[in-house]
């Protein structure tokens, strides 16, 4: 992982549309309502999963009042996802500017999974939705098991466990290391 000087060298996947914005203004910010458009059936499962990651990770980074979302990007350029077009970015962005986790872990929250601890927690958890009869989607979209949503959205704060240990340069891993930037500046653009 590249971390130097308060700095991490991450990888983005962006849209002329976003390249044009920071262009004509310097900055561009995600707004709810692209997500919308760009996942239309399916868009209810990302406004639930991003607007939780919104409401957290204020916590670990200051949100600018324009952002809406977050823009994702990548430690290593192995994890980025260039099959729908787009434009690959190189960029360099100030540590205090992100927030870090595991692709897996967002990839769970995304499927409205469980995210324990550990690997015992999450047998644990999955044993209790065995119990009740139910699947995770299920309890995440009707009103029936508020208990065990609360328990859901409560184990989510794990997705952001790693966050200090990365950006200390503790845990030197870039497999897997995701970023959520609240905005994508002109001037973090190396490539």
């Amino acid at each position: 992982m590249d971390i130097r000087d308060n700095k991490i060298i991450l990888y983005a996947n962006q849209s002329d549309t976003v390249l044009d914005v920071i262009e004509k203004d310097g900055v561009c910010y995600s707004k709810k309502k692209y997500v919308e458009k760009k996942y239309e059936e399916s868009a209810q499962v990302f406004t639930t999963a991003y607007s939780w990651f919104v409401k957290e990770a204020e916590k670990y980074s200051k949100k600018p009042e324009e952002a809406e979302y977050p823009y994702w990007a990548f430690a290593d350029m192995y994890n980025l996802d260039m099959s729908g077009g787009g434009n690959f970015l190189k960029l360099e962005v100030p540590l205090d500017e992100v927030v870090l986790f595991d692709v897996r872990d967002w990839n769970r929250i995304l499927c409205m999974k469980y995210v324990g601890k550990n690997e015992n927690e999450e047998n644990e958890f999955k044993e209790l939705l065995k119990n009740y009869g139910v699947m995770e989607t299920k309890v995440m979209f009707t009103t029936f098991y508020p208990d065990l949503k609360r328990q859901i959205e409560m184990s989510w704060s794990n997705l952001f466990r790693h966050n200090d240990s990365i950006k200390s340069g503790n845990d030197t891993t870039t497999s897997g290391v995701q970023a959520g930037l609240w905005r994508i500046k002109k001037e973090w653009i190396i490539k």
